[in-house]
């Protein structure tokens, strides 16, 4: 193997950037590092936000996107894995300034590959990636403040997207009733397939109440959207709840007060999956392993795309009109 296929994002202008599939010789990934054939991949809002140029992201290019990536290892020059060996990638400074997952091949520091559980396929370990670690660490966190599960109610904001459905799934599983807030109502059916107790629009949510406290809703949650939505899931929270927030999708700012705080005890919970240390990310893969999932559940989460596919829909991304978990398989061929 002398070259691979991967996503290529090259700066035409300041301002203009183009995304296309390209051949690669596979000397251009060095010589340092674990060499891995990638299986999978999948799609995350920052894959969109790096092919789009943005700065934040990335800032050299050409470059190849992907944050999370699913392989085999082929050589590890450090000896720390035998090739074979099935591995995960998610995270760190992957795909952002480094070349990333969205390719047949990557290359990466030995301490940012995870080897994958035994009872967790390369291609579910993709319905996961990232947005899946940060469901899970949100759940752990929040069960650190409150152990028993049974009969709390958790509230889900941003429920279409990646990190949405797979926490109404996992919530769900641990014995959660779940409330699944998107504004998006035909996914309301495929939602309470996935395990929510109830669907509300997003809307409900947006409303502005000069009420310092609304009527308490729910005992947790995991929100994707701040802004006003979170100023508003903190309010309708229960006494000593806690919402964990992992976004802000209607932007980075607070404008709420203090009194679901001082008044009921209240957690606002921050989760960054991106920077844990690799045993933490380990035990969360081990955890995710851990839950079964019917073929029926991965047919609503999961759509299996090829690579040639994927400029148009990191483009559909940006514009909001992403669902569910996009999973790349980067050996389809045809």
């Amino acid at each position: 193997m002398t070259h691979y296929q991967a996503l290529r994002v090259t700066q035409q202008s300041p301002d203009d950037f183009h995304c296309e599939v390209a051949r690669l010789p596979l000397g251009e990934l060095g010589s340092e590092g674990v060499l891995i054939k990638v299986y999978y991949s999948c799609l995350n809002y920052k894959d969109a936000l790096s092919a789009a140029g943005n700065p934040g992201v990335t800032r050299t290019f050409p470059h190849t996107p992907g944050i999370d990536a699913a392989g085999v290892v082929e050589q590890d020059p450090s000896g720390v894995f035998a090739p074979g060996q099935r591995v995960l990638i998610s995270g760190y400074d992957f795909g952002m300034n480094t070349p990333g997952g969205l390719a047949e091949y990557c290359r990466v520091p030995a301490q940012w590959v995870s080897v994958c559980p035994d009872d967790l396929s390369l291609r579910n370990a993709m319905l996961y990636g990232t947005a899946g670690l940060t469901a899970a660490m949100a759940m752990q966190k929040i069960q650190k403040l409150q152990p028993e599960v049974a009969g709390r109610r958790f509230v889900v904001t941003g429920a279409s997207g990646a990190v949405g459905s797979l926490a109404v799934l996992l919530a769900a599983h641990a014995g959660y009733s779940v409330t699944a807030v998107t504004g998006k109502a035909q996914e309301f059916d495929r939602l309470t397939q996935l395990g929510a107790s109830q669907c509300l629009p997003a809307e409900d949510l947006l409303k502005s109440s000069p009420k310092p406290l609304l009527k308490p809703e729910w005992d947790c949650g995991l929100d994707s959207l701040g802004g006003a939505a979170l100023v508003n899931v903190l309010k309708a929270t229960a006494p000593e709840g806690a919402i964990a927030n992992c976004g802000l999708a209607l932007g980075p700012e607070l404008e709420g007060n203090v009194f679901p705080f001082i008044l009921r005890g209240v957690s606002l919970l921050g989760i960054d999956s991106v920077e844990q240390p690799l045993e933490t990310k380990r035990a969360l893969w081990q955890s995710l392993a851990a839950v079964p999932l019917t073929a029926e559940q991965e047919a609503l989460i999961i759509r299996e795309v090829e690579l040639t596919q994927v400029p148009e829909l990191l483009a559909a991304m940006l514009k909001g009109s992403g669902r569910g978990r996009v999973v790349v398989n980067l050996q389809a061929k045809g």
